[in-house]
Order: C-alpha cells, then sequence, then structure tokens
C-alpha cells in the first residue's frame, strides 16, 4: 500500500500518523507495532513511538509506504 498523508500542522507523531492511515486500528497497537521494529522512517529503522513526522519523511515497513507532505 502506498499511500500519501497531508500534514494540518508542522508534523505528526508517529504512533497517530499509524493510526490515522489505518496502519494500526488504534494508538496502543501503533506503539507496540512501532516498539517491535516493524516501522521504518527514512529508511532508518524507529522505535520512538512520539516521533516528529514532518514534510517529506516516507514512513514504511512490511507492505505499506507512506509519504508526509505539507499541507
Amino acid at each position: 500500500m502506498r499511500e500519501t498523508f497531508t500534514l494540518a500542522s508542522d508534523y505528526i507523531a508517529l504512533c497517530d500518523l499509524l493510526k490515522y492511515c489505518a496502519i494500526t486500528e488504534s494508538g496502543g497497537e501503533a506503539k507496540h507495532f512501532i516498539a517491535e521494529g516493524n516501522v521504518l522512517v527514512d529508511g532508518e529503522l524507529e522505535l520512538r513511538k512520539r516521533c516528529k513526522i514532518r514534510d517529506g519523511q516516507i514512513v514504511s515497513g512490511d507492505g505499506f509506504e507512506i509519504l508526509v507532505v505539507a499541507g
């Protein structure tokens, strides 16, 4: 799945992005998903649940890729 997410502010927390893009069903599930090492940000493993995702970054994992763009 490839998707583009448009920011409403300067950034979005990684766990919120996964929830809004339906990669996970809830914020709690997103936090576990990240902690298990299932998420890459710009090609590098990211374990911080509240990592600030900004314009131009790519969040990816097994079966998904999200391009984040400014609103």
